[in-house]
C-alpha cells in the first residue's frame, strides 16, 4: 500500500462523515449532495448500465452472483457494494479486480477543490468515485449495491436496467422507520419506471412493494412466484426448481457462497437473470456457472466463510435478527462438541434481540471493534450477562479471536459474527 494512498484513504475516513464508523450523525436524508457531486463530476451517472439492488440482508450476496453472471458471459462488469472488510477497494470492482491505489489517488485529488462547497459524506465520495471510475472504464453494465436504504441513498440516481430487493427485516430502525412497512418504502424508492422490478421473497409487507411499482407504471415480479430453491444436505447444495424454464425444472447448484440462506438470493437472481436473459443473450449454463463461482469470480468474503478446519471456524456478518436467524439455521447442518462465538457489536443494533437467537449453552469471546460506533465491552456483557448466556470479555477483536481459536478443540467450531467490523479485524489480523 503506498504511502499517498493511506494517506488519501485516512483523508476520506476522517475528514467525512462515514455512517458506517459514526452512525445517524453521518446521515442525510436527501439526494441534493449526490446530484450537486454528480454535475461536479460530469454526470457519470448518466448512460451508464446498471442494475440496482436494495435490501435488509442478502443484497451484498445477490450482486455479487449478478456480477459473476454477467463476467461468465465476457462482459466488462462493474460492481459497486458497501461496506468494505479489509481494503477500501473492496467497494469498486470491475471482473472482480479491485479499483486502484492510483485512481482513488487520483479522483480524490482531482475532486477535492471542485466540491469543497458540497461538503460530500464519505459515502457520496464513494458513489461518485465509483461512477466515475465505471464510465471512464466503459464498463458494460455495473451491479450497484444500496448502503442504506433506497429512496435516500445516494446509489439511487441512476436509471437501472431492472431492480432487484432482497430480504426485508428491522435494522436501521432510528433512520429507516420502525415499522417493517416503513423500512419497506425506503427500500421501494429504488423502484422505478424504467426498470422491472424483482422482489426476492413473499413476505407480510408484499403490497408495499406492489403499490409503488403501480404507482410508477412498473412491472413487479415475486422470484418464488415461478423459482422455487431447495437446500440439499451438503453445504453450498441446492436444487432450484423452475415453472417457466426447461433448463431449470431441476438445476442443481454447488455454490462457492456457503450458507442456507443463500437459497433465498439464488431465487431473486434467477428471477433477475431470466427477465434480462433476451436482451443480454444471457446462457443457461453460464448464468450456472456464474452463480456457482460467485466468491471465486467477484472476491466476496464474509458469508458463511469458512477460514479453516479442525477446529471449524466460520465468518459472516451477520447482524441483525434476521440474519442471525439465518446463520443458526445454516449452523444446524454441522455436528461439532462445543460452539465458541466470538461477538462484538455497534451501538445501534438490537443486541438483546441478537443475543436470544444465539445458542445459550455456547461458549462467548466478547468484544468491541475497533471503530467510534462500537459497542463498549463493558455494555456489551452486561446484555450477554442479562440474557443468561456467559463468556470472556477482550480487550480486542484479535485478542478474542486468538482466545476462542486457543480454547477449542479439534471438534469444536468457531462462529465470527455480530458486526461486519468484528469479522473484518478477524480477516484483517490472519491477514497480518
Amino acid at each position: 500500500m503506498s504511502k499517498q494512498y493511506q494517506q488519501t484513504i485516512e483523508w476520506l475516513f476522517s475528514q467525512l462523515p462515514m455512517f458506517h464508523r459514526v452512525g445517524a450523525a453521518a446521515y442525510k436524508a436527501n439526494l441534493d449532495n449526490t446530484y450537486a457531486l454528480m454535475d461536479a463530476c460530469g454526470q457519470p451517472h448518466i448512460g451508464l448500465k446498471t442494475i440496482h439492488i436494495a435490501g435488509t440482508n442478502g443484497k451484498g450476496s445477490s450482486s455479487h452472483m449478478l456480477a459473476s453472471i454477467f463476467q461468465a458471459h465476457g462482459y466488462k462488469t462493474g460492481l459497486y457494494t458497501s461496506p468494505h472488510l479489509v481494503d477500501f477497494r473492496e467497494r469498486i470492482r470491475i471482473n472482480g479486480e479491485m479499483i486502484a491505489q492510483g485512481s482513488v489517488i487520483d479522483f480524490v485529488e482531482q475532486m477535492k477543490a471542485k466540491v469543497e462547497t458540497i461538503q460530500p459524506s464519505f459515502f457520496e465520495w464513494t458513489v461518485a468515485l465509483a461512477f466515475d471510475y465505471f464510465q471512464k472504464e466503459k464498463v458494460d453494465i455495473a451491479i450497484i449495491e444500496t448502503g442504506l436504504g433506497g429512496r435516500l441513498d445516494s446509489t439511487n440516481v441512476i436509471s437501472p436496467e431492472l431492480s432487484l430487493i432482497t430480504n426485508i427485516s428491522m435494522d436501521h430502525a432510528a433512520l429507516l422507520g420502525d415499522t417493517l412497512e416503513k423500512i419497506a418504502g425506503e427500500k421501494a424508492g429504488i423502484i422505478k419506471s424504467s426498470a422491472p422490478v424483482v422482489i426476492s421473497e413473499h413476505s407480510s409487507i408484499d403490497s408495499v412493494f406492489t403499490e409503488k411499482a403501480k404507482q410508477v407504471s412498473t412491472d413487479l415480479y415475486f422470484a418464488t412466484d415461478i423459482i422455487h430453491v431447495l437446500e440439499s444436505p451438503s453445504p453450498g447444495a441446492f436444487v432450484v426448481e423452475c415453472d417457466s424454464e426447461p433448463f431449470w425444472n431441476r438445476l442443481h447448484l454447488q455454490v462457492d457462497l456457503q450458507g442456507s440462506y443463500q437459497g433465498k438470493n439464488i431465487a431473486g437472481v434467477l428471477r433477475s437473470a431470466l427477465l434480462l436473459k433476451d436482451k443480454w443473450a444471457l446462457k443457461d449454463e453460464l448464468i450456472k456457472s456464474g452463480i456457482e463461482k460467485a466468491a471465486a469470480q467477484t472476491g466476496l468474503q464474509g458469508r458463511w466463510m469458512r477460514l479453516q478446519e479442525n477446529p471449524t471456524v466460520v465468518a459472516d456478518i451477520a447482524h441483525n435478527e434476521a440474519g442471525i436467524g439465518e446463520v443458526m439455521r445454516s449452523l444446524n447442518n454441522y455436528h461439532f462438541d462445543t460452539l465458541h462465538i466470538v461477538f462484538g457489536a455497534v451501538q445501534d443494533k438490537e443486541v438483546r434481540k441478537v443475543l436470544q437467537l444465539l445458542p445459550a449453552d455456547a461458549q462467548y469471546h466478547c468484544c468491541s471493534p475497533n471503530l467510534p460506533r462500537a459497542m463498549p465491552i463493558d455494555v456489551l456483557m452486561q446484555h450477554l450477562n442479562e440474557s443468561g448466556r456467559s463468556g470472556l470479555a477482550y480487550d480486542s477483536v484479535k485478542l478474542a479471536y486468538e482466545g476462542a481459536l486457543r480454547q477449542a478443540s479439534d471438534k469444536d467450531f468457531v462462529l465470527v459474527c455480530g458486526s461486519n467490523f468484528v469479522v473484518a479485524e478477524v480477516l484483517d489480523a490472519i491477514k497480518k
